[in-house]
């Protein structure tokens, strides 16, 4: 019989070392909607470039971090490392649940393509 760790310093999740290494571990609604989230991005702003970074999906530009995403077991989160971005969206982001430099979207979300372009041009626009 497997022994269950006895603490959550035991438990050592996947280590990831590609982007499509954590897509393939995803359910295929999350993967499809993080997928498609991503592709869009790169497709929008061909500068930038996409990895693994603090083990989850991160779009960067010469090093600086754009936009992460990251899948948890009810949603997923879109992250602009920036909380003065997602401040000057809040109104924009009212519909979802929003922390300081993040916000939740649903497993299934139907990109609001718009949103997606005005945040990483608002977090590039930080970055210059």
């Amino acid at each position: 019989m497997k022994k269950r760790p006895s603490s959550r310093k035991e438990m050592k999740p996947q280590k990831f070392k590609s982007v499509e290494e954590y897509l393939a571990s995803q359910d295929p609604t999350k993967a499809r909607t993080l997928r498609s989230v991503i592709d869009f991005i790169l497709a929008q702003f061909p500068e930038l470039e996409s990895k693994i970074s603090w083990n989850v999906p991160t779009i960067y530009r010469n090093g600086k971090y754009v936009v992460g995403l990251a899948a948890f077991k009810h949603h997923l989160t879109f992250s602009a490392w920036s909380p003065r971005v997602i401040e000057d969206f809040k109104v924009r982001l009212a519909k979802f649940v929003v922390w300081k430099n993040c916000f939740q979207i649903p497993v299934d979300w139907k990109i609001d393509r718009k949103l997606v372009k005005d945040l990483v041009r608002a977090r590039l626009a930080e970055l210059d």
